[in-house]
């Protein structure tokens, strides 16, 4: 392995602690600590507890890990009226 070489795992946030950090259930059975990467920052990407969540963790640490990346629930339902909310316009 090399040592750039990251290990990535999937999971479900369990837990929203302070500083930007969650508690991480990940589908192995271990629970870890994860903050948010900052391309989730840059683009405002909210996290709750109850996501399902892939996260990037380093091998010489396995207690603290990197979110990369939010699912999106399989079962939303689709807007009433089938189509997407228009923009709004400035005048």
């Amino acid at each position: 392995m090399a040592k750039e070489e990251v290990m990535e795992f999937e999971g479900l946030v369990t837990e929203i602690l302070p500083d930007a950090r969650y508690r991480v259930q990940l589908d192995t059975g271990h629970s870890i600590i994860a903050y948010t990467a900052g391309k989730m920052k840059k683009h405002r990407i909210k996290t709750l507890a109850g996501d399902r969540v892939t996260v990037e963790m380093s091998p010489y640490d396995l207690e603290k890990g990197r979110l990369i990346f939010r699912h999106r629930e399989q079962n939303t339902a689709p807007r009433p009226g089938g189509a997407a909310r228009p923009q709004f316009r400035r005048r």
